[in-house]
């Protein structure tokens, strides 16, 4: 089985009620996922190349920019090659902005830049998820897995 880490942002707590609804759906396919807050839990970019399959989520901070949280761990990508590495990523957007989740669309192409295949489409919920947000991010998780069954064959 692929080992899988969940790492996300989250200011208001959107993109980590996101974060829990995908990893819920996960473990119920009977996949280990190791979750960590960025925020809160002090883990190095490098710990990423001891997994197969990242799910990364992020808030967009005002008109598309990475949360300032998330600015260091961004610039420590560069130093690491994650080819081979499966990655999806999700979060919670405000629409109010005209550069809706910029900063999930940031964070795909450096994963892209250092060899990261990105096996999904990138979720995005507009603010706090409601029941069709849910049904969303529990149909992303299901793909995933379903990718990664694929990718294991």
């Amino acid at each position: 089985m692929p080992k899988v880490i969940l790492l996300f942002c989250s200011m208001s707590g959107n993109t980590e009620e996101i974060a829990e609804i995908i990893e819920s759906s996960i473990t119920n396919h009977g996949l280990e996922v190791h979750k960590f807050q960025i925020d809160m839990d002090d883990i190095p970019v490098t710990d990423l190349l001891e997994y197969e399959a990242i799910l990364f989520g992020t808030y967009t901070w005002g008109d598309g920019d990475i949360p300032y949280e998330l600015e260091d761990f961004y610039d420590d990508i560069d130093d690491i090659d994650l080819t081979g590495k499966v990655v999806a990523l999700f979060g919670s957007c405000d629409s109010m902005y005209p550069n809706y989740g910029g900063a999930i669309e940031t964070f795909a192409k450096r994963f892209k830049e250092r060899g990261a295949s990105n096996v999904l489409y990138h979720l995005k919920v507009d603010l706090t998820p409601d029941q069709d947000d849910v049904k969303r991010c529990q149909q992303f998780a299901e793909d995933f897995v379903e990718q990664l069954n694929v990718i294991a064959e």
